[in-house]
């Protein structure tokens, strides 16, 4: 089945907060988020985990970078929240 095919769930939200969640808590969810926004047909996506001690930011990108639905992963820019937000693009597939 086609990716964008118009019968499955759209996600209107491209961004996922985990403020506040542990490392734990957080896994499923960004899992479950980004398999979530490749169905929708989403390219890219912002994950929220905010600055803190950057533990959560460092267990986000290393999920991410051995996710195979992710093509690219990086800090966002200062207008979409900086170093307390990661960037994600899809893969095309």
């Amino acid at each position: 089945m086609d990716r964008k095919d118009s019968t499955r769930l759209r996600l209107t939200n491209e961004e996922l907060d985990l403020h506040r969640l542990t490392v734990d808590e957080a896994i499923p969810k960004l899992d479950k988020f980004i398999h979530d926004a490749y169905r929708s047909g989403l390219q890219q996506v912002w994950i929220v985990h905010g600055k803190g001690t950057g533990t959560l930011r460092r267990a986000v990108r290393h999920h991410l970078s051995g996710h195979p639905l992710v093509a690219f992963c990086a800090t966002a820019d200062r207008f979409h929240g900086g170093t307390g937000v990661t960037q994600v693009r899809l893969s095309d597939w």
